[in-house]
């Protein structure tokens, strides 16, 4: 817990007020409605249920008066505001990825077809291949497209209002794909990839960055972890869709782009009516009344008077600060290796090899001397283990630490992409070799799903301040598309010059990511935004002495000095869920 420091009695601090025993008589600022005084009366307990009188004492004497009682972690409206804005958003990430295995040769038909119509004359081979990787990677260029808007939607829609345009997207790309096949056109089908492509950017921008501020620091790992599992629940859900006896039929297939519209409907039935970022209403909107209302709704409890002041705090540091730019991250020294984290975190998301795994799974399958009947039913395991990988990173990221777990899901792809290797090596020499690299992919995906996964869209939002956040997630998000579309181009290029020693290239690349976080990686669980900045101070070669005003609203500390009588000395903390 932080604490502040002893005040020197008598002394005066500017916007603060007096110090009288050395506690601080009033820690805002005296023009501001919200004054916190020693004798005040305590507040009331917002959670009665949760132990004590509503007026704040407990059953026991309370001698830190003026104390506000302990905050719940999770309340409904915070579980409710994760759960429908990650449904709508990375859930649709998630399923994208997987959802064009399962119709691939019913797409290729369907351009075959299509092009006999238009021209009178089947399609060549290279030029169905040309439109089949365009379908399967122009999904990543629209990635790459939203990722770049969103520090321009965020601006003028918010946070929450972002999530919620971006339906807009994932409505018109449903309607292209699903409709693609009637209309006789397979542009549309490429250009409904595109657009989900697009809603994808900017869901996996937006999102972590909403999820991080509503979140309080204690849990802020937990509800971040939110995007991951819905990522992995929307790639476990598009492979059950994809199942023969769904989807996977030559008169369904376009069920499964017109079920794209579901999740979106969802999200904007129920996310309208939950509350937009408390911190991008105080800071960017000024609206401190929607702003208050918002931080009990996430919180739980009334008042709130600590967290508006700290960001209060922030607001006013930042008030000489003109808008952050991605320029502006690149060269300000202070959040230099802040910057540097984000790029290799982001990097060694998108390059450790899981893609290379999902893209290519049925070959990986039947290389490994699978049934191809039994590869969609194999497939589907894959994503169940991934789901249940990411559901248990969430319950544990806040027992374990960021850190902890990056450094072990890197590790432990490392040591699997290893034996993968060897077992294909030598799969033809045993009749039961399949059997171990069919394990060690599981093992692989449970690795990547338990921290690598999905802390690289926390971490962005952790490390950096509101002011720095919308530029920091444009470059993460930059970042993340170029290197998901470069693994999608460079894969089978290495796979046919390496063959079964492919996967070392990702090895080495997990080896040498657990190094970095293991080095330079601070752990960022439950801290404070300050606090990580303080974390970054000494490798960015800055000052870390914290801005003093921030600090003193984040915690005050007093001690009796009543000597004669030898009474330890007394302590009172008061902080910001935040």
């Amino acid at each position: 817990m932080r604490k502040g420091h002893l005040l020197p009695e008598g002394q005066i601090y500017p916007n603060k007020g007096a110090v009288k025993d050395g506690v601080a008589v009033r820690l805002l600022d005296p023009h501001s409605p919200l004054t916190l005084r020693r004798d005040s009366p305590p507040p009331k307990n917002p959670c009665p249920e949760m132990g004590g009188s509503e007026e704040g004492g407990g059953a026991e004497p309370n001698n830190n008066e003026g104390v506000p009682p302990p905050t719940k972690g999770l309340t409904a409206c915070l579980i409710g505001a994760a759960f429908f804005g990650a449904l709508g958003s990375s859930f649709l990430y998630g399923y994208n990825l997987s959802v064009v295995n399962a119709p691939a040769n019913y797409i290729k038909a369907f351009y075959n077809k299509t092009w006999q119509e238009r021209y009178g004359e089947p399609i060549g081979a290279g030029t169905v291949t040309l439109l089949w990787s365009l379908t399967v990677s122009i999904f990543a260029i629209g990635g790459l497209v939203g990722a770049l808007t969103v520090p321009f939607l965020i601006k003028i829609f918010g946070r929450k209002g972002t999530l919620l345009l971006n339906n807009v997207n994932a409505a018109i790309a449903a309607l292209l794909m699903a409709l693609g096949e009637t209309a006789a056109s397979f542009e549309m089908l490429i250009i409904g990839r595109f657009v989900i492509g697009l809603d994808s950017g900017i869901a996996l921008s937006a999102l972590p960055m909403y999820l991080g501020e509503i979140a309080p620091r204690q849990v802020r790992g937990s509800i971040g972890q939110f995007n991951s599992i819905f990522i992995c629940l929307g790639v476990f859900i598009g492979q059950v869709l994809g199942l023969p006896e769904i989807f996977h039929q030559e008169t369904r297939w376009i069920w499964l782009f017109a079920f794209l519209a579901a999740p979106a409907v969802l999200q904007l039935c129920v996310l309208p009516f939950l509350p937009e970022s408390p911190r991008f209403l105080l800071i960017e909107r000024r609206d401190e009344a929607r702003a208050e209302k918002a931080f009990q709704a996430f919180l739980g409890k009334q008042d709130v008077s600590l967290e508006l002041e700290e960001v209060h705090a922030e607001s006013r540091a930042q008030n000489t600060v003109a808008a952050v730019t991605v320029l502006d991250v690149f060269r300000n020294r202070n959040v230099r290796w802040q910057l540097i984290t984000v790029i290799v975190t982001m990097a060694s998301y998108q390059l450790c090899g899981l893609n290379a795994i999902w893209y290519y799974t049925n070959g990986i399958f039947e290389k490994a001397g699978f049934a191809k009947s039994l590869i969609p039913y194999i497939t589907l395991s894959t994503g169940g283990i991934e789901t249940l990988a990411a559901i248990i990173s969430g319950l544990v990221i806040e027992k374990i630490g960021r850190k902890p777990l990056l450094i072990f899901g890197f590790s432990a792809m490392a040591l699997f992409f290893g034996l993968l290797t060897i077992f294909l090596n030598f799969q033809d020499r045993y009749s039961w070799m399949p059997y171990l690299s069919f394990a060690s992919i599981l093992a692989l995906i449970a690795s990547f799903c338990s921290g690598p996964g999905g802390i690289p869209f926390i971490l962005t939002g952790e490390l950096f301040e509101q002011s720095y956040r919308s530029a920091a997630f444009m470059i993460a998000g930059t970042v993340n598309w170029l290197a998901n579309f470069a693994v999608g181009l460079l894969f089978p290029f290495i796979q046919e010059a390496l063959q079964d020693y492919a996967f070392v290239v990702f090895m080495v690349i997990c080896v040498m990511a657990s190094v970095y976080f293991f080095f330079l990686l601070p752990e960022t669980k439950s801290k404070t935004f300050l606090e990580i900045s303080q974390s970054f101070a000494k490798i960015n070669k800055v000052s870390d002495a914290p801005d003093q005003e921030l600090e003193d609203v984040l915690s005050a500390k007093a001690r009796s000095r009543d000597e004669a009588n030898g009474v330890a000395a007394s302590v009172v903390e008061m902080e910001s869920s935040f």
